[in-house]
């Protein structure tokens, strides 16, 4: 298990730790230490490519990669590989058809020490905007604001990474540093089935030390993801027994599907609603006699009269955790809940794979205090842990079972993601190239 040397102790209590999340109890308020003379030099190589990390930006949004516009999404790829085989990585394209996407960027520097420590670097290509939103280009609002569809989720995130990488090759500073940049193709609609879309991030986890993901997280710069939520849709389905109206409730008919569906929800809400960091969310529901319901479009529609008791109805849901065990006891909550039927009617629930938790772990607090820590020796503020209700699923939840440590939200900050309205901080450029260099450059320093 490889541990980083001399991390700056972090208070938190052990009890609050298993069963809760709260902020506070991370301190990250520590003394300022110098830059050495390779972090002073880091910090004046990034300004100097600032023009041209700029124009990185510019240049990916304005190729739409939408998730399935699969020729955007390549352009964007191939973008990237030429941007990192410049820096002297070897990339390879990780074709997607076998998960119905287009594929993915794996670049990879490989130390020639055997005892340097592994990194995997995570973003994503994709977007949310298709190829015919009229959404489309990159756009300087004033001196630090930009707008464009994927501008800060996460075309900025990547340009953050490759930034980074390139200063660090030009000062010669990775040499004692093993790095893999995986940018993934479909982080915004994954493929199916995710054992094959996701296999890149696992194996690079697998392989790894650390995984550190560029996602914008709760788009402030003063907050880092030490914890995200997973996500797992579910379906209920719900039968009860058509008859006339008058005849609801007698002991012959029951109370239909509709109501059974009413009980479970409300019970749901009753049952779960008060446990931290868990949230289900029914999004859509349809009931009557006869019901339809297109999977690809999310488009239903029902038949019914108010004088028929309903035969059928169905939920689409979803449920985030924030840890396996809290997952796992919550679907139990779910099912006990679904069989204990009212007369005359049967439910089903069916959960979905999706992506897992990225648990609050001892190593991911420690990780985030070394980046807070660089942070205000930089001269910039404290980076404490964000509240994982504040962001979404991330491909970094993949990794993250199999790494001593993980981190997300290192990107661009902005506003508006997955909107029109979306818009990159720009002067969060630069502070976070600086950080994620002059980390990697202090992780370099150990050995496992």
């Amino acid at each position: 298990m490889f541990k980083i040397i001399n991390t700056p102790a972090l208070l938190f209590i052990a009890t609050s730790f298993a069963c809760s999340f709260d902020t506070s109890l991370v301190n990250t308020a520590h003394a300022k230490v110098p830059l050495d003379i390779n972090e002073q030099a880091i910090v004046k190589q990034v300004t100097l490519g600032l023009p041209q990390a700029l124009k990185d930006i510019e240049q990916a949004v304005n190729i739409n990669s939408g998730s399935m516009n699969l020729a955007g999404v390549e352009q964007v790829g191939l973008l990237a590989n030429q941007q990192l085989s410049a820096i002297g990585f070897e990339v390879q394209w990780l074709d997607g058809s076998a998960f119905n996407r287009a594929g993915h960027i794996l670049a990879t520097h490989q130390s020639s020490n055997p005892n340097a420590l592994k990194i995997l670097m995570i973003g994503h290509l994709d977007t949310v905007f298709s190829k015919n939103d009229d959404f489309q280009t990159f756009k300087m609002l004033d001196e630090t604001h930009a707008s464009g569809p994927g501008v800060a989720d996460m075309k900025g995130g990547n340009t953050i990474i490759i930034s980074a990488m390139r200063a660090l090759k030009k000062l010669n500073l990775l040499d004692n540093i093993s790095i893999k940049v995986l940018l993934t193709g479909d982080e915004e609609s994954s493929g199916r089935p995710l054992s094959l879309s996701k296999k890149a991030i696992v194996d690079g986890a697998i392989w790894a030390d650390i995984a550190l993901g560029y996602e914008n997280g709760d788009n402030n710069i003063n907050t880092g993801m030490a914890s995200r939520r997973g996500y797992t849709g579910w379906t209920l389905n719900v039968e009860g027994k058509p008859a006339h109206s008058s005849q609801i409730f007698n002991e012959e008919i029951g109370y239909g599907a509709i109501y059974e569906t009413t009980r479970i929800l409300e019970a749901f809400r009753a049952q779960l609603e008060q446990e931290e960091n868990l949230t289900f969310n029914p999004g859509m529901i349809v009931g009557g006699t006869s019901i339809d319901f297109d999977v690809a479009k999310s488009l239903g529609s029902a038949f019914g009269k108010s004088n028929v008791i309903a035969q059928k109805a169905k939920v689409k849901g979803d449920l985030r955790a924030l840890s396996n065990t809290q997952l796992k006891s919550a679907k139990q909550t779910m099912q006990n809940i679904v069989k204990n039927n009212l007369n005359h009617t049967q439910a089903e629930l069916i959960f979905e794979t999706g992506y897992p938790p990225m648990a609050l772990t001892q190593g991911n607090l420690d990780l985030l205090a070394q980046y807070s820590q660089v942070s205000q020796d930089l001269g910039y503020n404290a980076v404490k842990a964000a509240n994982p209700r504040k962001a979404g699923a991330a491909d970094i939840s993949f990794a993250a079972e199999y790494v001593d440590m993980s981190l997300d939200g290192l990107g661009l900050m902005g506003s508006g993601a997955h909107t029109n309205n979306e818009i990159a901080d720009l002067s969060t450029l630069n502070k976070n190239i600086e950080k994620t260099a002059i980390l990697i450059y202090r992780l370099s320093k150990h050995k496992k």
